[in-house]
């Protein structure tokens, strides 16, 4: 068989982006799934964005990436939130109809040039000399490749749990994938175990709206995507309700027969999306959560009860459902449950998100203990992109901590984990808190701030770079007309200091002058910020480019602690800066280190000029 440039393990959101970017750049490449009527599927809230995500979406679509282009094509509502703040923490966030979402992806990936899609099961990961040599799958057999993307989702071993009740599966009616991690463990990779969830889905048209409050998007809406001009499609508005005492007291009486009490689930859920058993145990001072009752389409009447993520027995969710203000006759579409899966701690990776131990082999989404869509399509990007890279012999896509919120989650997975102070691995969620910089890393100027990029790895064409850059200037005029003489100079934000070029190309500009005028007016109210801001990381690349040897050997390396030893070897950072950001690492390592790393480049000096 002829050897695959890149495949692609999955057909989640990982894996459509990642599979995009690779055949986009011209290489041949393939994508795997158990079925490719479920490319793009959303397994649970069919919604994208929301604080910290939002701003990875339009990270993703700067960089040439297609989620928030899918987004606005199927989006039913569209709300930015923490407008009550300033607009450095607004974050934009869409509601779409689930079916929309997937036969747009299907149709987007099946129509790609140089992209092939295969129904199979991959079993293995394979390799020699410690390079990836391609896959093995159940039917096809060994499928040999010069790179591979793993973006597996909640497959590996997954295990389904509703009540005392478990039945394999990666999500409910689709089997799991067996035999994969066995393999990754075999290759030496050590792998975990985590656990998401979901609510039950309802039928909208037996919930009774009149008890509930209406949570409409916003109008107008404002689209999730930089090139989408509008947004032409019917709005539909969310509900509001909130569970009850009546609700709690049921929880808690039943709590003998949740497998997350009775220790038939083992693994850590995500601590930010909790089932509503957790709220009820964890959280007992409150006397309501909230539930948001969300469309899952405009052709169905099937609504997501968000906030009541469960996997209590039948019985029990539908006493659940029924104490809750507007659902006392639901009907129920689908019980809610719970899923265990396999996942590889994500210290095993580089910042590319290559594997340490097998050269030409990226995991992205799911498989790096992360949770939720925008996570997984940021990651799979950056890893396909990593691939076409070094294919050709480029140097790697990394994005820093200071450059967007893509670079912060990545850096996080590689340098820390997925474990919380020490304590046990659990899914990882992008949030706006985990960023040092969030005023500069805002919604608004993921633009400015990413398109070169998207331009540099090629996923933008000339002339929407071209139209991009006539927009920057517009607006780096506007802003420097409106500060005081003197400031400019001080003025290094995401503005290039030269001249910029004017559009060249293309027909219409894809930035309209309010746009402009918006960009503008957020540049100046967050000028004096900024440049305190901007002190902070010059700070922070000072340490960022300090380099450290891919050999560099810490065992030679005596006055280190034992601890900081052993975790600068497992993780292998590329920096000073990122050393200094491993638990465990503390200050005094770090001066020894840059007391060798110095006296390393001293005799280097020397050699050379001997």
């Amino acid at each position: 068989m002829e050897t695959i440039d890149l495949i692609v393990v999955g057909a989640g959101h990982a894996a459509v982006e990642a599979s995009l970017a690779g055949a986009r750049s011209g290489l041949r490449t393939l994508l795997i799934t158990l079925d490719k009527t479920r490319i793009g599927h959303m397994s649970c809230n069919p919604a994208v964005g929301g604080v910290g995500k939002g701003q990875a979406v339009r990270e993703v679509d700067a960089l040439g990436g297609q989620m928030a282009l899918l987004t606005d094509a199927a989006g039913l509502q569209f709300k930015m939130l923490n407008r009550g703040k300033g607009p450095a923490v607004w974050s934009p966030r869409a509601q779409c109809d689930r079916r929309l979402y997937r036969e747009g992806a299907t149709k987007t990936v099946l129509a790609q040039t140089g992209l092939t899609v295969l129904e199979d099961e991959v079993t293995a990961v394979r390799e020699s000399g410690g390079r990836v040599t391609g896959v093995n799958a159940r039917r096809s057999g060994f499928i040999p490749a010069r790179t591979v993307v793993v973006s597996s989702g909640t497959f590996m071993n997954g295990l389904l749990h509703r009540g005392m009740t478990s039945t394999p599966g990666g999500r409910m009616d689709e089997p799991p994938s067996v035999g994969l991690s066995d393999s990754l463990r075999a290759l030496g990779f050590e792998v975990g175990r985590l656990k998401t969830g979901t609510p039950p889905r309802l039928d909208g048209s037996t919930i009774d709206y009149s008890k509930c409050i209406p949570a409409p998007g916003d109008d107008p809406p404002i689209p999730m995507s930089h090139f989408t001009r509008s947004l032409p499609q019917r709005m539909l508005s969310c509900w509001l309700t909130r569970t009850t005492e009546r609700t709690h007291d049921l929880i808690r009486r039943n709590l003998d027969r949740s497998p997350l009490y009775t220790g038939i689930i083992r693994s850590t859920g995500p601590r930010y999306c909790p089932s509503i058993e957790d709220k009820v145990v964890k959280f007992a001072h409150h006397a309501s959560h909230h539930v948001f009752i969300e469309p899952e389409g405009y052709e169905t009447t099937e609504v997501y009860p968000n906030g009541i993520s469960t996997s209590l027995p039948e019985d029990v969710q539908e006493s659940l459902v029924r104490s809750i203000p507007g659902m006392e006759n639901a009907r129920f579409v689908r019980y809610g449950y719970a899923v265990e899966y396999d996942f590889c701690p994500p210290t095993q990776l580089k910042p590319t998100l290559e594997t340490q131990a097998v050269q030409g082999l990226y995991f992205a989404g799911q498989i790096n203990g992360t949770t939720g869509y925008e996570e997984a399509a940021a990651q799979g990007l950056v890893a396909g992109v990593n691939a076409v890279l070094s294919l050709k012999g480029e140097p790697p896509f990394v994005l820093r901590r200071d450059e967007a919120y893509i670079g912060v989650m990545i850096d996080d997975l590689v340098t820390k984990g997925t474990s919380v102070a020490g304590g046990p691995d659990e899914p990882y969620r992008l949030m706006t808190s985990r960023a040092e910089w969030r005023l500069h890393l805002r919604w608004d100027n993921a633009d400015l701030r990413l398109m070169d990029h998207g331009r540099r790895i090629g996923l933008l064409p000339p002339e929407t770079h071209d139209r991009f850059c006539s927009y920057r200037a517009r607006v780096a005029e506007a802003v420097r007309a409106a500060l005081p003489a003197d400031a400019e100079s001080n003025y290094l934000s995401v503005f290039p200091t030269g001249p910029v070029p004017r559009s060249g190309g293309g027909s219409e500009p894809a930035w309209s002058d309010e746009n402009i005028s918006r960009q503008a007016a957020i540049e100046l109210q967050y000028w004096g910020y900024m440049k305190r801001q901007r002190r902070d990381i010059s700070k922070f690349l000072r340490l960022e480019n300090r380099r450290i040897p891919d050999t560099f050997d810490y065992d030679s390396l005596s006055s280190l602690l034992t601890e900081a030893r052993q975790k600068l070897k497992k993780v292998r950072p590329v920096s000073i800066g990122q050393a200094a950001r491993i638990p465990g690492v503390n200050p005094s390592d770090i001066a020894v280190l840059l007391v060798h790393l110095e006296r390393g480049r001293r005799a280097g000096e020397a050699t050379s000029r001997g």
